[in-house]
């Protein structure tokens, strides 16, 4: 299960994590978020142990969605040693978020 990602919690799971991490901003207002929780929640079962997979309201946390300027949601970030390798806006398929994880484990 994708790991609940908040403000308070954002630096221990996601900056100092030693595995990649997939960062999921949503909200629950949000269409296309919807489309796309269950496919990063098989990400998150299907990468256990190899990566950190974690959901952020972007509602209930303003902090970090400030921070990392997310202004269109769904926003999928990809962190590997504390910074933003990659990223996807919007609603893809889950071979191409499956496909983006993949290369920060190679």
């Amino acid at each position: 299960m994708a790991l609940e990602i908040t403000d308070a919690n954002f630096e221990e799971l996601v900056l100092k994590s030693d595995k990649p991490v997939l960062v999921d901003f949503w909200a629950e207002w949000c269409g296309p978020c919807r489309m796309v929780g269950p496919v990063v929640e098989d990400i998150a079962k299907e990468y256990d142990g190899q990566a950190v997979v974690g959901k952020v309201n972007v509602d209930n946390n303003p902090g970090i969605s400030v921070k990392y300027g997310i202004r269109n949601i769904p926003a999928l970030l990809f962190f590997k040693d504390g910074e933003i390798v990659d990223k996807q806006i919007g609603a893809v398929p889950k071979s191409v978020l499956a496909g983006k994880l993949d290369k920060q484990l190679a």
